[in-house]
């Protein structure tokens, strides 16, 4: 294995969008050897952070089936949104001799002794959507254009309240964020207040509660039920008078839990319509909420694509081949700049989930009815 490591640490140079663009249809080269060893038929460990999460299920299936598609055999595992849980689950693999790992981390600053087991064992680390904080033992990140992804959103609310039309309001807005442990949190957040900041500043979008700073909306875990609380706490502190125009939600889980919140203080009723709602990754349950016109839009991401760079990565990189990326300067985990391979969100509401999800293949019909 001693030229692997030597391959990984060479970053790539900015390559085409093809690579990934094919999502399940590309078939891995099974006869092609490691430079370092033979990696053909070698397992690949896979952490993943929760099955409580629709996406993540999905997440962890496609990798499985990607991978198992070029020849590996593989070991996915699910920390249930414990940190220790996942390191010692990721230093199990490592101890029954995984080839590789592909880590969706829990926590981004929790795994720094683990990856460093991994280094000294030789095994390429992937980190899969959300990057890993603090060790230059990550070799490669694949995600989304995660800045994008709160553009998206911060500019469908602009958008649907008419501001852009010339609209003044006021409207009030309140602001909620992923998880402080998740690095990707801060870029949806920043990608949003870079599109809604403005109108704030001139006071035609006005937050109610005050709570405006990054540290003050986040959810522990990307948990709905915890959104619901905070929700229900905003409602019964600041809105005695007036009502909720729009909702930041960053993701469709917390936006199922805001929206449990507004309905229990009566909107969604007649006379009181539901606020904007914004969401992320398309979650089934989330599509059918906005057919039904309560959550107002998500964010489609599709992990069919994601889990095609990931096990292309790791293939290349047992294959001593350097790994595509097309983004080598924006993702700094404190201890490199990981070479990312991004694709790009689509956002999606009533008037394009069937052109876009039912079409795309994402859904069926059926399943959205």
């Amino acid at each position: 294995m001693r030229n692997r490591r030597a391959a990984l640490t060479a970053i790539a140079g900015a390559a085409s969008l093809a690579l990934a663009l094919t999502a399940c249809g590309q078939s891995g080269n099974g006869g092609s050897k490691d430079k370092g060893g033979d990696a053909k038929g070698g397992t690949i460990g896979i952490a993943m952070p929760t099955k409580s999460s629709e996406r993540w299920i999905n997440d962890g299936n496609n990798v499985v089936k990607d991978l198992e598609a070029k020849g590996y055999k593989t070991k996915l595992v699910y920390g249930e949104d414990n940190p220790d849980t996942q390191v010692s689950q990721i230093e199990n693999l490592i101890t029954q001799g995984v080839k590789g790992l592909v880590i969706a981390a829990i926590d981004n600053k929790s795994l720094n002794n683990v990856l460093q087991e991994a280094a000294d064992a030789n095994i390429p680390v992937i980190a899969y959507d959300r990057l890993i904080l603090g060790t230059k033992n990550v070799d490669y990140y694949a995600s989304f254009d995660n800045e994008k992804v709160g553009v998206l959103q911060g500019t469908y609310i602009v958008q649907k309240l008419g501001l852009d039309k010339g609209k003044k309001g006021p409207f009030n807005i309140e602001l909620f964020a992923g998880s402080n442990d998740d690095n990707n949190t801060k870029y949806f957040f920043n990608g949003a207040m870079s599109v809604l900041q403005p109108y704030i500043d001139k006071k035609q979008l006005v937050v109610k509660s005050g709570q405006t700073a990054l540290n003050k909306v986040t959810t522990l875990r990307w948990d709905g039920a915890t959104a619901q609380k905070r929700m229900e706490d905003i409602l019964t502190s600041s809105y005695q008078s007036g009502k909720v125009d729009a909702v930041l939600s960053p993701y469709d889980g917390i936006s199922i839990g805001v929206i449990a919140a507004l309905k229990s203080d009566g909107y969604g009723s007649k006379g009181q319509p539901l606020p904007v709602i914004t969401g992320q990754d398309a979650e089934l349950a989330s599509v059918k909420s906005i057919i039904a016109g309560e959550q107002t839009q998500t964010v489609y991401k599709d992990l069919r694509k994601l889990a095609d760079v990931a096990a292309t990565m790791m293939d290349d990189a047992l294959k001593g081949k350097k790994p595509q990326v097309n983004d080598t300067k924006t993702y700094d985990n404190g201890s490199k700049v990981v070479p990312a391979y991004l694709l790009q969100p689509v956002s999606v509401d009533k008037s394009n989930y069937e052109d876009v999800l039912v079409k795309g293949g994402y859904y069926t019909d059926a399943e959205l009815k």
